[in-house]
């Protein structure tokens, strides 16, 4: 899918300088409907996402999102994965930054990065109950605190 890549050469260079930068932080890239995804470490997220907001002119968080992946038979793969999509301005070159983590891994916060990710983070520890070290008010956001569980769970009880 990386070929499609070649028709957008601000991209191309954005993929070559992560690669020669971050060698071996960068996982997986992969270019699917005009959108860059990029597959890091947590211990190199915060390195990476700055990079690519000071030197790459990626200067919005579109969106953060938590995904779970409950543990499978036979399969060594983290509990959760945590997507950041950025985007840069003017134009609209966008970029998707994932993490895979274990539960009870903290994730560390973007905030001081990406002030806006303050509520998505939030959002994410109330429905994930993933943690994001560093974060300056970590608590939920749509349930009490005192509510047990985390409702974007896939082992959350459906009747609650």
């Amino acid at each position: 899918m990386l070929e499609k890549l070649a028709d957008f050469p601000e991209l191309t260079l954005v993929v070559e300088e992560l690669k020669e930068r971050f060698r071996e932080a960068i996982a997986e890239v992969s270019f699917e409907k005009r959108e860059l995804a990029v597959k890091t470490g947590p211990d190199s997220l915060l390195a990476v996402l700055e990079y690519l907001k000071t030197r790459q002119g990626f200067n919005a968080l579109d969106d953060m999102i938590g995904l779970d992946h409950p543990p499978q038979p036979d399969e060594d793969k983290k509990r959760f994965s945590v997507l950041y999509q950025l985007r840069k301005f003017p134009g609209a070159l966008r970029i998707r930054v994932a993490i895979d983590v274990d539960e009870g891994q903290p994730v560390p916060s973007i905030t001081p990065i990406y002030p806006s990710a303050n509520w998505a983070e939030r959002e994410t520890f109330d429905m994930f109950g993933i943690r994001f070290s560093g974060h300056p008010d970590l608590r939920r956001i749509y349930l009490p605190e005192e509510f047990a569980g985390h409702p974007l769970r896939k082992d959350f009880p459906l009747e609650g």
